[in-house]
């Protein structure tokens, strides 16, 4: 059955005025999450109270909505858990990886990272010791870069910045070849475009789930790891709850079986009861028909942009085969344009040193959204009303 797009934006609370095109870097608030979040805390937290670990089943929620995440991104059942923050999983799947290769030491990955991505594997490299090293290659050099060297390939399947977009289940199989493992960061991916983690055998992977999955500033991130590996992979944080039997309360840490022995530390109940009410719209969703939307709705804004705004360049792959579900435009007073926009209504980002981005969302992007944000960009263009000091001025988050 087709998804009902126009349906699943009315489950959003959309301030009026606004044309949001960042919820790739943050997801607006699904309408049923206030009164979820709202029941936990007074229903379960407030009359419950430490009973709701057992009587609303806060503890199993981090695997139950894993799975509902699986779905998305093509995870086999019981192969993904949530808790904690997006770099404490790229850390732990690092190390595990690593350990998988004992007799390498590098770890490849791409100038198109996150640099959060980067700066975890940096800290892991100084804690093995200097053998180990972490070593970054321009995107398109990642193939030739993959030799018997490499203990880990870590990529970010879509560019944060650009948009671009690599192709997982050849650089997976090449790096399988080679006898790396391959570590998928899908922070632009998860909600954005079909993926398939079991069919390209990616060993781990790992996302957040406040962009496109819409689950709240800081929501909880998540980490997959290929059921081929989950009772031989070492933690590398040996929390409590990964513990084989928390609430015997061994002095020693033996790790728990399957995809429960990566959790670490509590789950953040009140975020995963959000995370709840946006996966009931994400049910409803046929990943197909929101990949040909996604396309659809960046193409008539790249068409749209270039025909009004000669003095932007595109930094985003024109194929659309080779682009996630976001355009990216440069111009040297990117910052001070984005600051006009976000004046005048239209809400995207800016990424240094000089990218506009915008996220193309179907659950709630329309088409009247993309027109209307390209008439008031070339607004902005031609009569330079961004060249004013005030949208100059730099914000601690662009």
């Amino acid at each position: 059955m087709p998804t009902d797009f126009a349906a699943t934006r009315d489950q959003f609370h959309l301030p009026k005025g606004v044309i949001y095109l960042d919820g790739n870097s943050l997801g607006p608030l699904p309408r049923a999450a206030a009164a979820r979040v709202a029941s936990c805390v007074t229903d379960e937290w407030g009359d419950m109270l430490i009973r709701g670990w057992n009587a609303a089943g806060w503890m199993d929620q981090p695997t139950k909505l894993g799975d509902r995440i699986g779905r998305l991104i093509g995870a086999e059942a019981g192969s993904i858990v949530l808790g904690d923050t997006l770099s404490i999983k790229v850390y732990q799947a690092l190390a595990s990886a690593l350990d998988m290769v004992p007799s390498r030491r590098v770890i490849l990955s791409d100038t198109g990272n996150f640099p959060s991505d980067l700066y975890m594997a940096e800290g892991l490299c100084r804690t093995l010791g200097p053998e180990y090293r972490l070593v970054t290659v321009a995107p398109e050099d990642v193939a030739d870069a993959l030799t018997e060297d490499v203990a880990v390939l870590m990529l970010t399947q879509v560019d944060y910045r650009t948009g671009r977009l690599h192709d997982m289940a050849a650089l997976t199989a090449l790096a399988h070849e080679k006898g790396a493992i391959a570590v998928w960061d899908l922070a632009h991916s998860a909600g954005a475009l079909p993926v398939d983690l079991a069919a390209c055998r990616a060993d781990f992977a790992v996302g957040c789930t406040y962009k496109y999955l819409n689950s709240g500033p800081g929501g909880p991130a998540f980490i997959y790891v290929a059921p081929r590996h989950q009772d031989t992979t070492r933690p590398a944080l040996s929390g409590w709850l990964g513990h084989a039997a928390p609430f015997a309360f061994d002095l020693h840490y033996r790790p728990g079986s399957g995809i429960e022995r990566m959790r670490v530390g509590t789950p953040p109940v009140l975020q995963l009861a959000a995370l709840g009410a946006s996966l009931d719209i994400w049910d409803t969703v046929d990943m197909a028909a929101l990949r040909a939307r996604s396309v659809a709705l960046c193409e008539a804004f790249i068409t749209g942009v270039e025909a009004t705004c000669p003095t932007l360049t595109l930094a985003s792959p024109r194929n659309a085969d080779q682009r996630g579900s976001q355009v990216s435009f440069r111009h040297p007073e990117g910052y001070a344009i984005m600051q006009a926009l976000i004046a005048q209504g239209v809400i995207g980002d800016f990424r240094a040193p000089d990218i506009l981005r915008f996220g193309f969302t179907p659950l709630y992007t329309s088409d009247a959204d993309v027109s209307g944000a390209v008439a008031i960009l070339a607004g902005i263009m031609a009569s330079n009303s961004w060249d004013q000091p005030a949208f100059k001025t730099r914000a601690k988050v662009t």
